[in-house]
C-alpha cells in the first residue's frame, strides 16, 4: 500500500496564501483607517464638550469676580491675575496634572475676554510659528459673562478644532503610532498564519491529487493517510473507500470472467467430445446422440440467457412490464404447479398466504423469481424434505418468507449467497449445483420489482429467504 503526502506546496496553497494575505492586510488597512478617524472625531467631540464646560465655569468665576470689584480694571492692570484665575478655576490641583496636558486644555491665551461694551479686556498673543493664522482660524464661540442678573461681557474661547494643531502632536500622534503597531502586528501574524495554512493545506491537496491521478491510471492499491477528523480526514476516508471498492470490483470482475469461461467450458467440451466420437464413429449418429447434443446446448442457452439478464439488471435495462397484480394469487399459483415436482423430489410443501396482496409486477419475471427459488430448494434440500411458504401484508409492504429443511449454510456465507458464480463449499454443493447464477438471478428480479431479498438461518435447519415487495395502495 503506498501512501502519499508530499510536502510540495501547490497551486491551491498558493493561492491561498495570497488570498488570506491580501485580506488580512485589507482588514488591517481598514481597521487603521476606520479606528484613525474615529480617534479623531471623538477627541474633537471630546474637546467640543470639554472646552465648552471649561468656558462656562470660567464665565461663571468671572461673573463672581465682577460681583465683588464691579468692573474689569483690575484685569487690564494685572496680566497675571487673568493667568491664576483660570488656572484656578480650571485646574484647582495643578501640581497632580500632567504639564502637556495643562497647556493644550484650559490655556489661558484660549480665550478672549471683553466688556459690555464689546471692549476687549484680555487678549490672546498672537500664535507661535508653525500654528495657523488668525486668517485661518474658525469664529471664536462665546459665553456670556451675567452678574446678579446683569449683563456685564463675554467670554470667547478657540473651538476644538483651533486646538488639534497641537493636540496631532501629542495624542493623536501616539495613538496613531501604536495603532501602526498593533496593525503591523495583526498583518505579520496574517502573513505567517497565511504561509503555514497555505503550507498545510497544499500538502494535503497534494498528496491527494497525485493518489487519484494514480487512482485513474488503474492502481488501485494507493491510499490516503486518515489524520484527523477534519473535512481533509474524512475525504481521504471516502478516497481509501473508494479505492477499496474498486479493487474489489476489479477483482470481482476478473473472477467474475473467470468463472463464465469455466462455466461456458463445460458445455462446450462435452459437446465437442461427442462431435468428435461421431465423427470417429465411436458413437452412431442417431436420435439419442442428436437429443444429448440438443441438452447441451439448451444448457449454453440457458447460461447465455441469465448471463443477459443480469447484464441488463447492472445496467437499469432490465425488461419489466410492471401492471398491478396480486403477489398472493402469482405465488400461489406457481407453488400448486410444483407441488407435485416438489413431492417427487421427496419434499413436502406447507403454504401459508394471505387472501390478496396487491402490488406492481411483472407477471412472467415474477413466475421466473418462484422457478429460481424452487429449483434452488430442490437442488439442495436432503430428503426427505420440507418447504414452507408464507406470505403476509403489513401497511406498506408485502412479506414472504421461504424457509426449507437441512443443509443450512454457515453464518460467513449467507451475504455471499447472491453473489454470481458463487458455490458454497460444503454439503449444499452437491454436483446438482447448476451454474450458480440462479440466486444471483432471483435477487435482480426481486430488485427490479421495487423489493428486497436476504438469506437468513431457517428454523427447520435449512435457509429462509426474506422477501419484501412494496404494496400497491393505488
Amino acid at each position: 500500500m503506498k501512501s502519499f503526502t508530499r510536502p510540495n506546496v501547490s497551486r491551491l496553497g498558493l493561492k491561498l496564501f495570497v488570498t488570506i494575505l491580501l485580506v488580512n492586510v485589507g482588514i488591517c488597512g481598514l481597521i487603521f483607517v476606520f479606528v484613525s478617524r474615529s480617534l479623531d472625531q471623538g477627541f474633537i467631540d471630546y474637546l467640543e464638550r470639554t472646552q465648552t464646560q471649561r468656558a462656562e465655569i470660567l464665565a461663571s468665576a468671572l461673573g463672581e469676580e465682577w460681583a465683588l470689584r464691579g468692573n474689569w480694571q483690575w484685569l487690564r492692570d494685572n496680566p497675571r491675575a487673568w493667568s491664576r484665575l483660570v488656572y484656578q478655576q480650571l485646574w484647582p490641583n495643578r501640581e497632580q496634572q500632567p504639564p502637556g496636558l495643562q497647556r493644550q486644555l484650559g490655556d489661558p491665551r484660549d480665550f478672549v475676554l471683553r466688556d459690555s461694551q464689546d471692549r476687549v479686556v484680555i487678549s490672546p498673543p498672537s500664535l507661535p510659528l508653525g500654528e495657523e493664522s488668525p486668517g485661518t482660524e474658525e469664529p471664536l464661540r462665546i459665553v456670556p459673562i451675567v452678574s446678579n442678573g446683569r449683563y456685564v461681557g463675554e467670554l470667547g474661547y478657540r473651538p476644538p478644532r483651533e486646538l488639534m494643531a497641537r493636540m496631532d502632536r501629542i495624542f493623536l500622534s501616539r495613538q496613531q503610532r501604536n495603532l501602526s503597531i498593533i496593525v503591523g502586528s495583526l498583518a505579520l501574524a496574517s502573513l505567517l498564519l497565511a504561509g503555514v495554512l497555505s503550507w498545510w493545506l497544499g500538502r494535503r491537496t497534494r498528496g491527494m491529487a497525485l493518489a487519484t491521478r494514480r487512482l485513474t491510471e488503474g492502481d488501485y492499491s494507493v491510499r490516503l493517510r486518515e489524520r484527523g477528523r477534519d473535512e481533509l480526514a474524512r475525504l481521504a476516508h471516502d478516497f481509501n473507500v473508494l479505492a477499496e471498492t474498486l479493487e474489489a470490483n476489479r477483482e470481482s470482475r476478473q473472477r467474475w470472467v473467470a468463472d463464465i469461461a469455466h462455466e461456458l467450458r463445460t458445455p462446450l467440451a462435452v459437446l465437442r467430445g461427442e462431435i468428435e466420437a461421431m465423427q470417429d464413429g465411436i458413437r452412431p449418429l442417431d436420435h439419442d446422440s442428436l437429443y444429448s447434443l440438443s441438452q447441451e446446448a439448451e444448457q449454453l442457452e440457458r447460461l447465455v440467457a441469465d448471463l443477459r439478464l443480469l447484464a441488463q439488471s447492472d445496467a437499469g435495462s432490465l425488461q419489466t412490464h410492471l401492471e398491478p397484480l396480486d403477489l398472493a394469487s402469482s405465488l400461489h399459483d406457481r407453488l400448486e404447479e410444483a407441488r407435485g415436482w416438489l413431492h417427487d423430489a421427496g419434499i413436502t410443501l406447507e403454504i401459508s398466504i394471505a387472501a390478496s396482496a396487491p402490488i406492481r409486477g411483472d407477471r412472467q419475471r415474477l413466475r421466473q423469481l418462484w422457478t429460481n427459488l424452487l429449483t434452488n430448494t430442490r437442488a439442495y434440500t436432503d430428503v426427505p424434505g420440507h418447504l414452507k411458504v408464507s406470505l403476509t401484508v403489513d401497511n406498506q409492504r408485502v412479506w414472504v418468507r421461504w424457509e426449507d429443511s437441512a443443509p443450512g449454510v454457515t453464518a460467513n456465507d449467507l451475504p455471499r449467497l447472491t453473489e454470481r458464480l458463487y458455490r458454497v463449499e460444503a454439503s449444499r454443493n452437491r454436483r446438482r449445483g447448476g451454474s450458480g447464477l440462479g440466486l444471483s438471478i432471483a435477487s435482480a428480479l426481486t430488485h427490479a420489482h421495487g423489493g428486497m431479498l436476504k438469506a437468513s438461518p431457517s428454523p427447520l435447519g435449512g435457509l429462509c429467504w426474506t422477501l419484501s415487495f412494496p404494496l400497491n395502495r393505488g
